[in-house]
């Protein structure tokens, strides 16, 4: 079997230009970035603005295990089979992070059949959405010391500055640094912090602001440090957010791109879900919908960290309604959860599949709660058996969720067509009524508690002295109204990333707390999650190379 960078680069693209006319997009309503990657206009997006919406679909997964689920290459491939029963359908995706890709996870383009290309493109720099990001951040971060430096008149107390850098890779060295070394004017010496770009505030923003006037709401209403008297010091205080604003004109437009199979794909923001909201942007998901009759999209990680986001966060703010969720999970990773060792998930084992299970059931019960129709699909593997999935097929008919297999990173749109078949059928026999878990005039300790409770299946939450502290902190300030983004490992159902299954009699623990005005919503850090990932002893960076001709090797 070839492998994915393989199947990308033999791959035949259409020009950009004839995938748009395929969603009624006229040339001079693309912004070209060469010839097969584009970004969509201010004016498509206000000449389509008041078209009626398309059904959404939504991609979640069990938690991710070694063995792998196939979330990304489910969605793909979903979106081509859809184009094989001539249906006018869209993928609205997330944009990769480059640290997952020299890191242990990889790209996200899908696999197999199942992918959107250019594969290297997106993987790697785009169009520069995330540098634009990145440099917004820091130029924040950048002002905010240079205030304190030229005479601090904001009296920003520089033990409670909040504001941390950010770039978008790997690199543990730099959680936790000291600033201002050197002579006086240098700058304060302080203590500072990194953290990746997609765990940064200004992409939450990004992919949640309805357009530059929200954008340049949301940026300014960054809380940036206290001053010495506690109270919030803002990047409207900074005089910022023009700047900002200036740096994220063009990364605010969703991009353009196509499947091995021509279908549109829409890519646009990257938020990651165990430490951010973990949703593709507003804009792009809302444009999406003015565009096609069917949308795929797609919530990071496991439905406990992504679904749970993008129902409670991104749907809640934008004012979406989900039609359907797809949630998919594979036999070797109901068995690998069932105890079994990575090595031997190719051979059958129906007592471990049924240990592992529970952990597909607390999803579909967790997704139930949301009151959407569920379609769960199992990703194919050549090793699965009848018997397995045979079992797997009752076991979710049982529990009232429709079942169907997927075969799209063998096979593509073709090998999609049952699981397209079966989400159509499903929409058509079952109303979405759709609402989120909790409401807005919760406290944030009960916002907490009942993702906690419902979604993990926790016993309760502790919280740090620090933790309790900020919280009261946020909701004097007036922001108990906010929805909570948990940071959480993707690992487990709980905080704990060793504890597979459906791990049962377990607290959440929740050491810090801190509120990101801007993007509106305060955040709960938990366990030992942490917004800045390390590499591992043996990088994906190892793996990459580029030839003399430029082509380039060792991305997955």
């Amino acid at each position: 079997m070839k492998t994915d960078i393989q199947i990308a680069q033999e791959a035949q693209m259409q020009h950009i230009r004839e995938v748009a006319a395929q969603l009624d997009i006229h040339e001079d309503e693309l912004e070209l970035y060469g010839k097969y990657k584009a970004k969509l206009s201010d004016e498509l997006m206000k000449r389509v603005e008041n078209q009626p919406n398309g059904k959404l679909i939504l991609v979640t997964a069990i938690n991710p295990t070694p063995a792998g689920e196939g979330k990304t290459t489910t969605s793909v491939g979903l979106g081509q089979a859809f184009g094989k029963l001539g249906k006018k359908a869209v993928i609205a995706l997330r944009e990769p992070s480059l640290g997952p890709c020299f890191g242990i996870k990889g790209g996200a383009a899908g696999g197999g059949y199942a992918q959107v290309v250019p594969m290297e493109d997106l993987n790697l720099h785009f169009t520069g959405d995330f540098h634009a990001i990145t440099s917004a951040n820091n130029l924040l971060a950048a002002l905010l010391d240079n205030h304190i430096q030229q005479g601090n008149e904001l009296g920003i107390d520089p033990r409670q500055v909040v504001w941390k850098r950010c770039m978008d890779m790997n690199d543990r060295v730099l959680r936790n640094i000291v600033v201002g070394m050197g002579r006086k004017m240098d700058g304060m010496v302080r203590e500072d912090h990194f953290v990746i770009t997609v765990a940064s505030e200004i992409m939450a923003i990004l992919c949640l602001a309805d357009d530059m006037h929200d954008l340049k709401r949301r940026l300014g209403n960054i809380i940036v440090a206290y001053n010495f008297k506690g109270e919030p010091v803002t990047a409207n205080d900074l005089k910022a957010t023009g700047a900002m604003a200036a740096l994220l004109k063009d990364a605010l437009k969703p991009n353009l791109i196509q499947t091995l199979e021509h279908t549109p794909a829409i890519v646009h923001g990257g938020p990651f879900a165990n430490i951010a909201h973990g949703c593709n942007s507003v804009r792009a998901t809302k444009t999406a919908l003015k565009l096609a009759d069917y949308v795929i999209t797609e919530a990071g990680f496991g439905a406990d960290l992504g679904a749970e986001k993008f129902f409670d966060i991104k749907c809640r703010k934008a004012g979406l309604k989900p039609d359907a969720v797809v949630l998919v999970a594979t036999v070797r990773a109901l068995k690998y959860n069932g105890g079994v060792a990575k090595a031997d998930l190719g051979t059958e084992n129906l007592e471990a599949l049924r240990k592992g299970i529970v952990n597909l059931e607390k999803h579909i019960e967790n997704l139930q709660k949301y009151k959407v129709p569920v379609v769960v699909t199992l990703n194919s593997f050549v090793t699965d058996t009848k018997a397995e999935t045979d079992y797997i097929e009752q076991f979710c008919r049982e529990r009232g969720c429709e079942f169907a297999l997927s075969e799209v990173w063998e096979k593509g749109g073709e090998g999609g067509v049952a699981l397209a078949e079966k989400v159509l059928e499903t929409m058509e026999q079952k109303e979405s009524r759709f609402e989120p878990i909790y409401a807005d005039d919760l406290s944030l300790e009960e916002k907490i508690e009942t993702v906690a409770k419902e979604i993990y299946g926790a016993d309760g939450v502790t919280y740090s002295p620090a933790a309790a502290k900020e919280l009261k902190r946020i909701a004097d300030m007036g922001m108990s109204h906010f929805p909570v983004c948990m940071a959480k490992t993707q690992y487990s159902l709980s905080d704990d990333q060793t504890k597979l299954g459906r791990p049962e009699g377990f607290t959440v623990n929740v050491r810090e707390v801190y509120v990101s005005a801007g993007a509106e919503f305060v955040v709960a850090v938990t366990g030992a999650i942490t917004t800045m990932p390390g590499l591992s002893k043996d990088p994906a960076a190892y793996h990459i190379d580029v030839d003399d001709d430029g082509v380039i090797t060792g991305l997955f």
